[in-house]
């Protein structure tokens, strides 16, 4: 089994780093597999709707998301973390995971996933918020820890001195892992769950 986790920090060990990398060691304790991609200084432009994912299996735009495409349809839970920038995520985390979710056909459902921020201050409810939102709608439980996922510091490697922040991290990552077991096991005893199909309405007369 593995877990996939997304920095989406232009700092590629910064802040967001160290609460990705608390919760890899916990990962790596209970026997999963991990990769960090470090995508936040990466140049990815934003979905432009044109719908071509669905014919070509892929985006049209063969950038990094294609390249975690592939990891994100093996991975049995997924960690996004990000940046707080005006009470938001980073735009081009955001940009990465619209174009991955849509594009990517894979079967989403009972994959874990995680989201956590990483703020000198405030804002980091609102970008935990945000990035759920990616996983509520794939049918992809979400895994919770002790608090809203967070953590704190300013300048790179401060969010070492969060003992708290370092703590739900951990709490984080053993729920899921607990999380991610349990549903392996449920999967092969009772399978997943049927799907009817599904039904669109459009709010126009």
């Amino acid at each position: 089994m593995n877990v996939l986790m997304i920095n989406g920090s232009p700092h590629k060990e910064g802040n967001t780093y160290i609460a990705l990398h608390e919760m890899e060691k916990v990962f790596q304790a209970e026997g999963f597999e991990t990769e960090i991609l470090h995508i936040g200084n990466k140049a990815i432009r934003g979905c432009v709707g044109c719908r071509r994912c669905g014919e070509l299996g892929r985006c049209v735009f063969d950038d990094a998301v294609n390249e975690a495409a592939e990891k994100f349809a093996r991975c049995d839970g997924l960690v996004v973390g990000s940046p707080v920038y005006y009470a938001s995520a980073n735009a081009t985390l955001v940009a990465f995971l619209t174009r991955l979710f849509y594009s990517c056909g894979c079967d989403k459902t009972m994959k874990v996933g995680a989201a956590v921020a990483a703020a000198r201050r405030g804002g980091l409810t609102a970008t935990y918020d945000e990035l759920n939102k990616f996983f509520a709608i794939s049918g992809m439980p979400i895994a919770s820890g002790q608090y809203w996922n967070g953590i704190h510091g300013q300048t790179p490697g401060q969010a070492l001195e969060d003992a708290e922040g370092l703590q739900m991290m951990r709490t984080l990552a053993s729920n899921m892992s607990f999380l991610m077991k349990s549903i392996a096991l449920g999967r092969e005893r009772y399978g997943l769950p049927e799907k009817e199909p599904k039904t669109f309405t459009n709010f126009v007369r």
